[in-house]
């Protein structure tokens, strides 16, 4: 970051890290519902910023190959022939648990997890979790608007009881944790 001419930022990026910078900073983070810069123009910047001689560090939270595009963004440079180091994050979906106490996995509970996006309120996007074993921690990304509906077809197989949380805004002074259930998170 310090040897950095331009530092491209994501709304979720660790703010405290630009303090460390002297580069330009670019904004191009998206919140829902407002994706004022598109994942092209984002690809294009990247590599007209490289191209112009400069530095460039994409700044993104968690892994950026884990829901964050950081794969499209790479394959965008290669394809312009722009060299790039990737220098990859711990994803939120292990860390951000973590941090509000809650592992993904525990002996004699849960044997695995699995990352999916609940992004969109599409059911069939995320009826296939419905069939995961219980003994599996379903963890899910962006899944704020459309949590009935992710209730709504998880409760088609999993019972009401099933341990149920949300974190909002981890690894941030105003992370939030509700502990629920399948039956009862949605009015958490």
């Amino acid at each position: 970051l310090q040897a950095a001419d331009v530092v491209v930022v994501d709304r979720l990026a660790p703010r405290a890290a630009l303090d460390l910078v002297a580069a330009r900073v670019i904004h191009v983070g998206k919140s829902p519902g407002d994706h004022t810069v598109g994942q092209a123009e984002i690809n294009a910047l990247l590599v007209a910023e490289a191209r112009a001689g400069n530095r460039v560090v994409r700044l993104k939270g968690g892994d950026p190959f884990v829901l964050g595009r950081g794969g499209e963004e790479l394959a965008a440079c290669l394809d312009a022939g722009v060299e790039v180091e990737v220098v990859p994050g711990v994803t939120s979906a292990v860390a951000v648990p973590a941090a509000a106490g809650i592992p993904v996995t525990h002996r004699g509970m849960a044997t695995g997890f699995i990352v999916a996006t609940a992004h969109g309120e599409d059911p069939s996007l995320v009826a296939h979790l419905a069939g995961i074993p219980p003994e599996i921690t379903i963890v899910l990304l962006m899944g704020v608007r459309s949590l009935q509906m992710v209730v709504d077809v998880l409760s088609q197989q999993r019972p009401a009881t099933t341990p149920a949380a949300i974190v909002e805004r981890g690894w941030t002074p105003e992370q939030r944790t509700i502990s629920a259930t399948l039956g009862t998170v949605v009015v958490a």
